[in-house]
């Protein structure tokens, strides 16, 4: 087996994940961790302190021979790093959103292209086995759709300095909403053609031209709809963070995680994809309009960790390179579904309905 030496730059919540699969995966070695801060050192030291660790990326991309790059910076760094380690001629791994704009995006696709180099993204949902069954059940309810998702969290000490860092480049329906735009166009496997979104500002410690509460809606072209809400902050309300509920002319298909929306938790990363259990519920009825089938409940073995899911993603990029799987479609969705979000954002700083064909 080759082994694919990998820098990893970014060693935050996600960084710090993704260089953990690394660390235990056979197909990498990790040839640097690169932050401007103390979390290089704090992750190198719970990795056995063998690794290099720099302050300057461009230092790291020349000096550590890395044939790959793992991206999980904050977003507004995104493409500038990803088109020069292309220009290395590394392989890349980044988290979401691949750039802050679409047009970076695009930069990023062509430099991959003309690089011959594999880009992964980020798109932790993909590889997990619950969410592909929620997607599967959903498309078996007729059409249209309606799709109800959120993602609150209510953040503090640490996670809250995450958020604001965050929210210097992008807003939480940006940053979050590529996730679940991405499973709607899945559900329903239709255009989007217009969105419209709302947002609210409820501190004085994030930029004033944006906001940490959003919450956006989707119209598709075969009249599937899909809403979807974010909020970031301590002032956030944890008491419906874990919506996840999609319905149709047959029914409807709900994630249903008991022990991760109970209170406290929305501040918990392991909560964001946990499952638990899927119900099916079946809107067959009788001549006197009862219903004539049970909810069906669907437990869930397969429940993967967030640490899990991140070496699944990495299973992926390996794959992705020694088998030189084609990634014109994962990018291609992964820019349809930013370009989505960012037209929601839009669609909040000017309070107009955006039309998207």
């Amino acid at each position: 087996m080759k082994k694919i030496r990998v820098l990893v730059v970014g060693c935050g919540n996600m960084g710090a994940s993704h260089a953990l699969a690394y660390h235990k995966m056979e197909e990498f070695e990790i040839c640097g961790l690169v932050a401007r801060g103390e979390s290089k050192l704090n992750l190198n030291q719970k990795l056995g302190g063998q690794y290099p660790t720099y302050d300057d990326f461009y230092l790291a991309l020349k000096e550590s021979q890395a044939e790959a790059v793992c991206i999980s910076t904050y977003p507004d760094t995104h493409e500038e790093y990803a088109l020069a380690a292309l220009e290395a001629g590394c392989h890349l791994f980044v988290e979401k959103p691949l750039a802050a704009t679409t047009e970076g995006t695009e930069r990023i696709i062509a430099a991959s292209n003309k690089a011959k180099r594999k880009v992964v993204v980020g798109y932790i949902l993909r590889h997990h086995p619950s969410w592909e069954r929620f997607i599967i059940e959903a498309q078996k309810l007729g059409k249209p759709l309606v799709m109800r998702m959120n993602l609150n969290q209510q953040s503090q000490g640490f996670m809250w300095d995450v958020h604001k860092n965050l929210m210097q480049s992008l807003s939480p329906i940006v940053d979050c909403g590529v996730h679940y735009i991405d499973v709607m166009c899945q559900m329903t496997r239709s255009k989007p053609v217009s969105v419209s979104a709302i947002g609210a500002r409820l501190s004085d410690e994030i930029p004033k031209e944006n906001y940490n509460y959003g919450q956006l809606q989707i119209r598709f072209e075969d009249n599937s709809i899909g809403w979807y809400e974010a909020g970031w902050g301590p002032m956030i309300s944890d008491n419906a963070f874990f919506i996840k509920d999609v319905f149709g002319p047959k029914g409807a298909v709900s994630i249903v995680a008991k022990d991760a929306a109970s209170s406290g938790m929305s501040d918990n990363v392991n909560a964001h994809t946990k499952t638990e259990s899927i119900k099916i519920h079946s809107s067959e009825i009788n001549n006197s309009n009862k219903f004539i089938h049970q909810d069906k409940w669907i437990d869930l073995s397969d429940e993967p960790t967030h640490d899990e899911l991140c070496r699944r993603e990495q299973t992926y990029f390996y794959r992705s390179i020694v088998e030189n799987i084609d990634l014109n479609n994962h990018l291609e969705d992964a820019l349809n579904s930013l370009k989505i979000a960012l037209a929601c954002d839009q669609s909040v700083r000017t309070g107009e309905i955006v039309y998207l064909v």
